[in-house]
């Protein structure tokens, strides 16, 4: 069977389309909406991928990053795959994990690290930008988050947008950890959130 697994980081706004252009090339496709920092077994369409293994011939992936954005976990997720001899196709870089005799590619893998630690630090570089814009936003008087002294019902408080999305992935079972990372929301704020889940 030819897998392909497509992944976008946000739940809002973001469409798999261009990691889909050759889909009629696979028997499956599955996708998965959360950040690349979650390791890829602990997502929904990684946990699908393994109840499946079984069956999986080839997986194919857009481009690196869609694996992951943490290079350790990249990492793992080949050897996990190169230990049940399931070769990983990177279509946009051209690269497979496995060469024909089901042996491990070495420049492949030497590629695979260069490319997933420019990964782990274009992560860092956005978090960092983000941090800067909020920073210039508020000595411009731009950006001033909330007013000191403001008070808001808890009821209009939970049904923020980020708070909504934040309280079903608790439910789904994600870590207080995961989901700050995914939404850039401070841990405070998920504990204060898990007592209404």
């Amino acid at each position: 069977m030819k897998v392909l697994y497509t992944r976008v980081s946000s739940l809002e706004g973001q469409k798999t389309d261009r990691q889909k252009l050759n889909d009629k090339d696979y028997d499956l496709i599955i996708e998965d909406k959360c950040s690349g920092t979650i390791p890829f077994f602990e997502r929904d369409g990684g946990k699908k991928i393994l109840m499946i293994i079984s069956k999986i011939k080839v997986l194919s992936v857009h481009q690196i990053d869609r694996l992951g954005r943490d290079l350790k976990d990249i990492l793992t997720t080949i050897e996990y795959f190169n230990n049940k001899q399931i070769p990983i196709h990177f279509i946009q870089q051209g690269l497979t994990t496995l060469d024909n005799d089901n042996k491990e590619n070495q420049i492949t893998k030497m590629i695979i690290s260069i490319l997933g630690t420019i990964g782990e630090m274009e992560r860092k570089m956005i978090l960092e930008r983000q941090k800067e814009g909020i920073e210039i936003g508020k000595l411009n008087g731009v950006y001033k988050g909330r007013k000191s002294g403001t008070k808001i019902s808890i009821e209009d408080w939970l049904n923020k947008p980020k708070h909504r999305k934040v309280l079903d992935l608790l439910r789904k079972g994600y870590k207080g950890v995961e989901i700050s990372k995914i939404f850039d929301i401070h841990i405070n704020t998920i504990s204060k959130l898990k007592k209404y889940v």
